[in-house]
């Protein structure tokens, strides 16, 4: 698997005059499927036949707020690798641990603090793709994220935001990206009254690594 970044472009060929946002986020597969995902990107007043290019970088990066309010700086994360919530001089920080992950292809974020639980926090490509939140001392996150996104449509949901199994089980596409270098994200359907149909997403113009 290639670690270069994947060239997306959404163009909507929908007949949607609800001037409807368009959610995408990714499951973290190390945990239980379905409960909560962030919102890692929102498409907004994309009108008809325009397009909206992004870009899905394969590596992502690892964070931790601290009980305080408190943002470490984003890390790579590598495949296999633990972090760990540390108290030294300066103060609270997040370091890479002696021991790895318990599995290969998981990352882990470990609260080795003495008190005050925290959170850790996934990006990609500078925004929130996912979070776990209250890690209590002694505990830890697992984070694997296969490159796959989930796509639809949504009312009133910004960048970043949680969203409840609810709101997950209204999005059911899922785009495999795996080998892809680029491709275009076709949105289809949708358009007034009660004979509209569904809104589909599609992959098309799909250039392999």
């Amino acid at each position: 698997m290639s670690n270069s970044d994947i060239k997306l472009n959404f163009i909507n060929h929908s007949n949607d005059t609800n001037n409807s946002s368009i959610v995408i986020f990714q499951q973290n597969v190390a945990e239980s499927f379905g409960e909560i995902a962030v919102a890692w990107r929102v498409i907004q007043n994309c009108g008809r036949l325009d397009s909206h290019p992004f870009t899905y970088p394969m590596q992502f990066q690892v964070s931790a707020k601290d009980s305080y309010g408190n943002y470490t700086p984003q890390l790579t994360a590598v495949d296999g690798q633990a972090y760990e919530m540390v108290k030294d001089t300066s103060g609270d920080v997040l370091s890479i641990a002696s021991t790895p992950a318990s599995s290969s292809s998981e990352i882990e974020v470990r609260n080795s603090l003495q008190q005050g639980a925290i959170d850790a926090c996934c990006f990609r490509n500078g925004k929130l793709l996912a979070t776990k939140t209250n890690i209590a001392p002694g505990q830890k996150a697992v984070f694997q994220f296969h490159p796959r996104i989930y796509i639809g449509v949504v009312s009133q949901i910004t960048e970043s935001q949680i969203m409840d199994s609810a709101i997950i089980q209204t999005i059911n596409t899922e785009l495999n990206l795996f080998g892809i270098s680029s491709a275009d994200i076709i949105m289809t359907g949708g358009g007034p009254g009660p004979g509209s149909s569904p809104f589909e997403f599609n992959l098309a113009n799909i250039n392999t690594q």
